[in-house]
């Protein structure tokens, strides 16, 4: 199990990614319009920088949704390997069943 600050962390992060998207995608969009005088660019990639470094999506950390590992996360399931061999051999997974040949 992880650490309960690690994962409310990360959870502070994710609700502020989301909170700033659409902020920061307009921001980015008048940085890349070639069509902008240079000083409107430089102007919008200062407002960009002055956002709080949690808002970018990147910051995120895929983690397990049970135990809060980071590492070795299925993205699809949000679970940890560990976790979805675990549930999958107790049969809590539906289509999942362990391989044997």
């Amino acid at each position: 199990m992880a650490k309960t600050s690690s994962v409310e962390k990360n959870e502070r992060r994710r609700k502020m990614s989301a909170q700033y998207a659409a902020k920061r995608a307009k921001l980015k969009a008048a940085i890349k319009n070639k069509n902008v005088t240079p000083e409107e660019r430089f102007e919008a990639a200062l407002k960009l920088a002055e956002l709080p470094r949690n808002s970018a999506k990147i910051r995120v950390r895929n983690r397990c949704e049970l135990t809060g590992r980071p590492r070795g996360t299925y993205r699809k399931l949000k679970l940890s390997r560990n976790m979805l061999r675990e549930l999958a051999s107790s049969g809590q997974i539906p289509g999942m069943v362990k391989s044997s040949w």
